[in-house]
């Protein structure tokens, strides 16, 4: 099973790059920085951000489809974050060491399976979930905390 985990696009992230803390918190986000690692999972990167960095902290709709699954949840972006992560057949560094959350989605939206996993048996559920040909994609999220981690589809 040949699997995709993609990061988030920029795009509606940018026009939030460089405002400043009023206009930020107007628009329900904030600049943080990053002064440790782990700890701000770059949600387009799929990287962990690095000590020193400036990032975002906002509410993102993961799952926007009309059913009960609807989904939002806080994020981090880097800021100036520009191209987006997309790899096939690979964990990427920020799924590698967290406990996490996948749930599998039909096209409509409507959650089919989901399982508990940590980084090092990511692969395996994956190929589980997606023995379920209604499963179209997987949401990746961090088990503790509920964020969303990344989107996965058959590569």
């Amino acid at each position: 099973m040949t699997f995709r985990i993609g990061g988030l696009d920029p795009a509606p992230f940018r026009p939030l790059y460089g405002l400043d803390d009023a206009a930020l918190a107007a628009r329900g986000a904030q600049r943080m920085t990053v002064d440790g690692r782990p700890g701000y999972p770059d949600r387009i990167t799929l990287r962990e951000a690095a000590p020193g960095t400036t990032v975002l902290l906002l509410n993102h709709e993961s799952l926007p489809a009309g059913s009960p699954f609807h989904a939002r949840h806080a994020i981090f972006v880097p800021e100036g974050a520009d191209t987006a992560c997309t790899v096939e057949d690979e964990i990427p560094e920020v799924m590698r060491h967290r406990k996490l959350s996948l749930r599998g989605f039909d096209g409509g939206g409507m959650m089919r399976d989901a399982a508990l996993c940590d980084g090092s048996t990511l692969r395996g559920l994956i190929a589980r979930l997606f023995r379920d040909p209604d499963i179209v994609e997987i949401h990746a999220h961090n088990a503790a905390r509920g964020c969303y981690c990344a989107r996965i589809t058959r590569a």
